[in-house]
């Protein structure tokens, strides 16, 4: 009789879970491509909707196809009133992901028709969610806070209808280009955990909405995407630049995680945050310096004397939580933001699902007990 051994690897780690052309990355050398394409190129020349498009049908638009989809993300950015009611009785304690992630699958009782084999079906999905999930995350910090929301407008770009969703502000161009930009590097990363979980929704054949309500949950997890929030956190606890090295060494005798810092792919820097360094610094060159980017520089220096032989470095977390609060975004939509710009990964990975479609089913390995007899009740 033949033995099967199975090794079991927690978390799953270094196990393919599929094949896939969408994006690549190598984490020694510190490279992430979309498509073949490095991301530093597209976030210099593309524009999120046309690195969305790039990740979803797999080629750069012509011209003609990226205004026809750029026209037709632009006139679908309202939401039904019936979810915008369903918003107003969410508790304002609430955090947004929570309502992203609950508003996320309304959608789907809106647009439950699933043709997934109609390819005007799957285009129609993508524009709704990429256009729609922007306008419930503006929706809900206002709506919270008492106010209505505000509408969105057909005349500004993707980036800079967000922005003013948020504020009625319209933004100044130079803070729409950069949190395009911040979108553009946000947009996929190959199957990190929620990618993986939209994969799995989307195995069963479910409504693309679902598949999105499905990664929105696992990114609100603070291992994945919520860690932006606690690097700021991190930083006004250290307070100043002489605190740094005091409090990293509490948290290295405390064996704590260091947030902002390593990855599970990248043993350099990663290639996101460079990115996301040099747009915090046009920032603050153009509206005014943050005291904790000089707290981060001092950890960055810190963190590398220490623990760079471990190949821990910063990952795209570090850096993104002060580009966001230099524009005037809530520390709790950090979060929200990442999955705003996520979407386009998510559908792109749904969408290759569906061409080569099997259902996710693992095995496991069992660990407890065998032929139990079954104790009555009474003898318990």
């Amino acid at each position: 009789m033949s033995v099967v051994c199975i090794e079991f690897k927690p978390g799953l780690e270094g196990i393919p879970a599929t094949q896939s052309s969408i994006s690549y990355v190598d984490g020694q050398q510190g490279i992430l491509e979309y498509r073949g394409i490095n991301v530093g190129q597209l976030a210099k020349h593309s524009s999120f909707l046309e690195t969305a498009y790039l990740l979803i049908w797999g080629h750069l638009p012509s011209e003609e196809e990226l205004k026809i989809f750029e026209y037709d993300v632009r006139h679908h950015r309202r939401v039904k009133f019936r979810i915008r009611d369903m918003m107003k009785c969410f508790p304002e304690t609430g955090h947004p992901m929570d309502a992203l992630q609950a508003s996320a699958a309304a959608l789907g009782l809106f647009y439950s028709r699933r043709a997934l084999d109609n390819p005007e079906y799957i285009r129609s999905a993508v524009v709704r969610l990429l256009a729609k999930i922007p306008t419930m995350v503006a929706a809900f910090k206002l709506i919270r806070s008492g106010n209505d929301p505000v509408m969105p407008r057909d005349d500004l770009d993707y980036s800079a209808n967000f922005l003013y969703m948020l504020t009625e502000q319209v933004p100044e161009p130079l803070a729409a280009r950069i949190f395009d930009v911040c979108l553009t590097l946000h947009a996929e990363h190959t199957i990190n955990a929620s990618t993986f979980s939209a994969m799995v929704t989307a195995s069963t054949l479910t409504d693309p909405y679902a598949v999105v309500a499905s990664a929105v949950g696992t990114l609100a997890g603070p291992l994945h995407g919520g860690a932006n929030e606690d690097v700021i956190s991190m930083l006004e606890d250290i307070g100043s630049v002489e605190n740094v090295r005091p409090y990293l060494d509490g948290l290295l005798e405390r064996k704590a995680k260091i947030m902002g810092f390593g990855h599970r792919v990248y043993k350099v820097k990663d290639p996101r945050a460079l990115i996301l360094q040099e747009l915090a610094e046009e920032l603050f060159d153009k509206f005014g310096y943050d005291k904790n980017y000089e707290i981060a520089l001092e950890l960055e220096k810190a963190v590398e004397e220490k623990l760079a032989h471990k190949g821990i470095y910063p990952n795209v977390d570090f850096y993104s939580g002060l580009v966001y609060r230099k524009l005037g975004i809530p520390m709790d939509l950090f979060t929200p933001i990442f999955a705003i710009s996520r979407v386009a990964g998510w559908l792109a990975h749904w969408k290759e699902q569906l061409a080569a479609n099997r259902i996710f089913r693992p095995t496991q390995i069992y660990t407890g007990d065998h032929n139990v007899s079954y104790t009555p009740i009474e003898e318990r």
